[in-house]
């Protein structure tokens, strides 16, 4: 069997790692041919150690000088590469089979659009590629001939219950049902919503996450993007996309079909399952979760996600029936008042505020290229901003 050569972008980080630990259990499999991280030397070189791709890149040069020297002193055979657009690069080589895409944020969309154009097995785990990139992103991803496998659990889930070819998808689906844990606010009175500090916020029920991406989840934004990422993954209308609370998470999420029938994904909460299935796909390997087991399962609960403790949540689909490139502000204008909220300068319950005034404020015209989107995103943090600091005075 031909190994497979895959690059990790974000390697450091939680996707990033539980990538390297799949891979390591298939050394047959998969040859690491190269690395990238932002900002965390020792554990590059650890990782470098150990699974000696040809090539690092660090985000920044004094980073990367740092890592050069001490794997000059390791003796290790890896290339740190210092040019501009060495992460877009890694990420389209000619030898490269596979591209984990785990950047966090927007500086995750280049080298996504590189792999894509040079049509790249690309197992995508960064959201901006589909909420800011949208359209020109998959666009890309079609023009290059790439293979577009999702990571993310709950678009992991819907890619295993869907049928293999997709041009059968229009015909056979109805809809699909995005499951969400509801976050640690589920239950609260709607009223006081305005007291929650950003250390409740964090505190989520099942998952040990970044801050970021706790504060999402007790808005339920994080699933307000999901629905958007949905809409560009499986080419459905808006209305085509559902989501229900299961505070268990065991249910990943389902697909109804036309006839009624319903499949659903389920699993232990792990990274490593939906890793491990885009890394085989379309076959299956081990991953290393531990298996459901149902003896000890109590009952699996659903609930309705309301619009008065969720409002954010809809503005997934009113930013979806807008212009191009309203989801790219939404995303920008949440990502600043979330920021806000954190640093203690906006109330919780002004997160929604602050991205309702922003989607107001910014109308995008239909940004055809990676300059276009960024600009956008530069535009709505700059309203998102002074939205904030109007609710804050």
């Amino acid at each position: 069997m031909m190994k497979q050569k895959i690059t990790v972008l974000g390697s450091t980080g939680s996707i990033g790692t539980s990538t390297l630990d799949v891979v390591a259990r298939h050394p047959d499999r998969f040859e690491v041919f190269a690395l990238s991280a932002a900002t965390q030397v020792d554990m590059l070189l650890a990782q470098c150690a150990q699974f000696r791709p040809r090539y690092a890149v660090m985000a920044s040069a004094p980073h990367a000088q740092l890592l050069a020297e001490k794997i000059k002193e390791n003796s290790l055979p890896t290339r740190v590469l210092f040019e501009e657009n060495a992460i877009e690069n890694i990420a389209s080589y000619p030898e490269v089979d596979a591209v984990m895409a785990a950047i966090v944020g927007a500086a995750g969309l280049a080298p996504c659009l590189a792999a894509a154009r040079a049509g790249k097995r690309l197992l995508l785990a960064n959201k901006e590629a589909l909420v800011v990139g949208g359209g020109l992103f998959m666009q890309t991803v079609r023009q290059g001939g790439a293979t577009l496998l999702p990571i993310d659990s709950e678009h992991s889930a819907i890619f295993q219950c869907l049928p293999e070819d997709p041009s059968t998808w229009p015909d056979r689906v109805d809809s699909i049902l995005l499951t969400a844990s509801g976050g640690p606010f589920r239950q609260r009175d709607p009223a006081t919503l305005a007291e929650i500090t950003p250390a409740q916020a964090c505190a989520h029920p099942n998952f040990s996450m970044g801050r970021k991406i706790s504060v999402d989840s007790a808005t339920m934004m994080n699933k307000a993007l999901e629905v958007i990422e949905a809409r560009w993954l499986f080419d459905l209308h808006p209305d085509q996309i559902k989501v229900v609370i299961h505070p268990q998470q065991i249910i990943h999420s389902m697909v109804q079909f036309k006839d009624a029938s319903i499949l659903a994904q389920l699993g232990t909460p792990d990274m490593r399952v939906p890793i491990a299935c885009g890394l085989a796909w379309p076959e299956r390997i081990a991953s290393g979760a531990s298996k459901l087991d149902f003896s000890t399962l109590s009952a699996l609960a659903f609930e309705e996600a309301d619009a008065i403790r969720f409002p954010g949540l809809h503005l997934s689909w009113q930013a979806l029936k807008a212009a191009e490139g309203t989801t790219a502000v939404l995303n920008a204008a949440n990502e600043v008042a979330v920021g806000a909220f954190l640093s203690g300068r906006l109330r919780f319950d002004h997160i929604h505020a602050v991205n309702l005034a922003t989607l107001e404020a910014v109308m995008p015209s239909k940004p055809d290229s990676l300059e276009a989107l960024l600009d956008l995103d530069t535009q709505a943090r700059s309203a998102a901003e002074h939205a904030a600091g109007r609710l804050a005075a």
